[in-house]
């Protein structure tokens, strides 16, 4: 048996965020099929705190955003997509500020995940930041959001009752509350 995975493709469609392909795929039985699959550059997402991590119960600045595809506005983390070249530490360094206004003088990667993998191959690098001083925001023209910080106890009763419910906001901060692990070793960005 061959091994699984692309034997052709063609592009259906470019855009500005993502791209459209349909793969002629080999699945490990053999067989073949086609698949659509969205090919993403990737993003980085990151939990910033207000507080120190070992706070018994740090503030996370969220942000409250619209989000056309939802239907409406989102609580989420700040979050986005990699830029060409970018590295995720780069990239989760610059949506916080850009969205929050804040800089991280401590960042710590804390898991990558895939979003959708039944039809995209778009990874997201989740961070951890603290030691957070005030920039200066530069949000994009199609960003509507405000942020606000909430200490971890309230950010985790709003994931129970289903107010948060963007997933990689509530990938990102059950992680880091289920692995705190001992940010204060890591360096100084």
């Amino acid at each position: 048996m061959e091994n699984p995975g692309r034997v052709s493709g063609r592009r259906v469609y470019t855009g500005r965020v993502l791209n459209l392909d349909i793969d002629s795929v080999r699945f490990p039985d053999g067989s073949q099929g086609e698949l659509e699959i969205i090919h993403h550059s990737g993003a980085s997402a990151v939990v910033p705190l207000l507080d120190d991590p070992s706070h018994p119960d740090p503030r996370i600045v969220l942000i409250r955003q619209y989000r056309y595809a939802a239907d409406g506005y989102l609580y989420e983390i700040p979050a986005g997509r990699l830029d060409s070249g970018e590295s995720p530490l780069l990239c989760a360094q610059r949506e916080l500020e850009e969205e929050t206004g804040y800089r991280a003088m401590q960042m710590k990667p804390l898991v990558t995940v895939f979003t959708t993998p039944g039809f995209t191959d778009e990874r997201i690098h989740l961070f951890l930041a603290w030691d957070l001083t005030s920039g200066q925001e530069q949000r994009e023209r199609d960003e509507f959001l405000t942020s606000i910080a909430l200490p971890r106890s309230h950010v985790m009763q709003m994931i129970e009752r289903g107010e948060i419910c963007d997933a990689k906001t509530t990938v990102a901060l059950l992680y880091a509350a289920a692995f705190p692990g001992n940010p204060k070793t890591r360096a100084p960005l």
